[in-house]
């Protein structure tokens, strides 16, 4: 998979840019606050229809401006691909490929896979269960395109679920009946994500294991899925219950928790609610492991699932990587630039050439971003 240009309208610092791509090896350099990220973001976009910091889709659009444009040529199997999202709120955003609309995000996620690394991500395992979900979420639909249509029609029957709960908020004697169709439509496409997640932590766990080792030389990790369905699932062994395993203990739960919900006037589980952990020789990382053993847990996982990708659909993604390298010490800096594969597209932002080996910077395309704009540098 390789990107060969990429165009942006009112998509946030930019008025109208476009970039030609003609190398493997992508560097943006500039001072920071120039929108080297923004560059990456809106590849990033294209993959998962989703930021890697707005919360809305309408903190994309530059300020004053009342819609943005995303646009990129890929080559996938050696076949051009057009692709090009237009925001423009409150009207649903537009998605075409090759011209054609789509109305279905699978159909145009489907066309591109990204694996992002940025700095926000080495606080993955101090951040909230809300993180953790959202890269497991993301990481699951560069794989799995149709994922993100169960994971948004599992929401929308939560948030109506959830406004039929508050209008019962504390009556305790109400009449449960239309809970009760909500509880069943949740349990089944809950229990499909819970299913998909664990089998893909499990997959993943196999090579994160051996890259993690490979750097740390002696550490042992093991990934774990909290679910408050089921309980903790390790991923180091294949999850040897079947789905409808999940759902009937997802029903189980929901029947348990009926009076709490009507009582908190909220849904208290589900995988909306789930988490992961990771432990290192058995030790949970998030509580005991230095800030070095963390950062080696993140690059572990972002190698495997960039190599996870290639073993599952058979093509490499882009890899995108926001100014991690300046994060890392040498050990792993080298671990990561030596990891990364001749065939994988590998766009980097940083401040300066620094950071890297004259080795890696023989074939280097080299793009300067100031003031809004992208110099090509020769």
């Amino acid at each position: 998979m390789f990107i060969k240009k990429l165009g942006i309208k009112n998509f946030r610092n930019y008025s109208d840019v476009e970039v030609e791509f003609n190398s493997k090896k992508i560097l943006f350099i500039g001072k920071n606050a120039q929108g080297k990220t923004n560059l990456l973001e809106s590849i990033y976009y294209l993959s998962t229809l989703d930021s890697l910091r707005a919360k809305t889709d309408s903190e994309l659009i530059k300020w004053g401006e009342e819609f943005c444009n995303i646009k990129a040529e890929i080559q996938k199997f050696d076949i051009d691909v057009d692709l090009e999202v237009n925001i423009n709120p409150p009207a649903r955003k537009k998605l075409k490929v090759n011209g054609l609309s789509k109305s279905k995000s699978s159909d145009f996620i489907s066309n591109i896979s990204t694996v992002c690394f940025t700095t926000n991500d080495l606080l993955l395992l101090r951040g909230t269960p809300d993180d953790r979900r959202k890269w497991l979420d993301l990481a699951i639909s560069q794989i799995f395109p149709a994922y993100v249509e169960r994971l948004s029609k599992y929401n929308k029957i939560r948030t109506q679920k959830n406004n039929y709960l508050k209008e019962l908020k504390g009556n305790i004697n109400a009449d449960t009946t239309m809970l009760d169709v909500w509880n069943e439509q949740l349990a089944i496409t809950g229990s499909n994500i819970i299913f998909i997640r664990i089998n893909f932590l499990h997959e993943l766990q196999k090579i994160a294991k051996e890259k993690h080792n490979q750097i740390s030389n002696s550490e042992n990790l093991s990934i774990f899925y909290n679910s408050t369905i089921i309980g903790d699932i390790t991923a180091c062994e294949k999850f040897e219950f079947n789905n409808e395993y999940i759902l009937e203990n997802f029903k189980q739960k929901l029947e348990e928790k009926k009076l709490e919900e009507i009582i908190r006037g909220q849904s208290v589980v589900g995988p909306h609610r789930d988490d992961v952990s990771y432990f290192i020789n058995e030790i949970e990382s998030k509580k005991f492991a230095s800030q070095g053993q963390q950062r080696t847990i993140v690059l572990s996982l972002k190698l495997a699932e960039l190599e996870l990708i290639k073993e599952k659909i058979n093509t490499n993604a882009i890899l995108l990587l926001d100014d991690v390298l300046a994060e890392l010490d040498d050990l792993r800096q080298n671990f990561l630039l030596d990891a990364i594969g001749s065939e994988t597209q590998t766009i980097i932002t940083s401040v300066d050439t620094l950071h890297f080996k004259e080795e890696y910077l023989k074939d280097v395309e080299i793009f300067e971003i100031r003031d809004n704009c992208v110099f090509h540098k020769e």
